[in-house]
């Protein structure tokens, strides 16, 4: 029977509503592994539905407690690195080697936003001119996301999500539907992390997909 890929909304895995899939072959043989489920906008808009709500719970936390959450994530991803590459070559290709040096470099955007309570602090000038002060403000914008390539499926993925999630956002990742497993799994370490469920949405799926996050108006920003 082929595995099926499915979405992870919410703080689960979830099916959604559409049942498009895509192959998902592994390169070693080229053979089909697995299905991974297509979204709908109506799937997307349940994602971003979600983390719209788990966001401003997210955003209430302090920095220094985001940035907690950020370093058990860290751990765990260490805990399971092997568990990860393995999945990553399955998938992408990769030697087993390559697939832990991609986790790694996505760990170190991590190592990196944990530093967030430092990095958020605004500015004040006095005197900036006459009778003038001036000061700077940092804050979430809100419900953000990831559109991320089949070539780096676990960095890049952690690129987009890591400041991200540090400033207090929420965030959609739309994996490659070639290789969607290593995100799906990572959602899951950052729940066991102790990540507020919805904060972080793994939406597989193809051009439907993406357009809907391109268009939503509760999406602030894409990368």
């Amino acid at each position: 029977m082929t595995t099926q890929i499915p979405h992870f909304i919410n703080g689960r895995r979830t099916t959604g509503e559409s049942t498009r899939t895509a192959d998902v072959l592994n390169p070693s043989t080229g053979q089909t592994q697995a299905q991974v489920l297509l979204a709908s906008a109506t799937d997307v808009d349940a994602a971003v539905a979600g983390a719209v709500v788990a966001q401003q719970e997210w955003a209430s936390w302090n920095p220094q407690r985001r940035s907690r959450v950020l370093m058990k994530f860290i751990d765990l991803v260490n805990q399971n690195k092997d568990e990860l590459a393995r999945l990553l070559s399955l998938e992408h290709g990769k030697t087993f080697e390559d697939s832990l040096g991609d986790i790694q470099r996505g760990v170190e955007v991590i190592e990196f936003a944990v530093g967030i309570p430092h990095l958020m602090k605004g500015e004040f000038t006095e005197g900036a001119g006459s009778g003038i002060d001036v000061y700077s403000m940092r804050q979430p914008l809100g419900v953000v996301a990831g559109i991320t390539p089949f070539n780096f499926p676990a960095m890049i993925p952690l690129w987009k999500a890591g400041p991200a999630l540090a400033c207090g956002n929420a965030i959609i990742i739309k994996p490659s539907e070639r290789d969607p497993s290593v995100p799906l799994r990572l959602a899951e370490l950052f729940i066991e992390a102790g990540l507020p469920a919805g904060v972080l949405q793994v939406v597989n799926g193809d051009k439907e997909a993406v357009d809907a996050i391109l268009a939503h108006p509760d999406i602030k920003a894409v990368g």
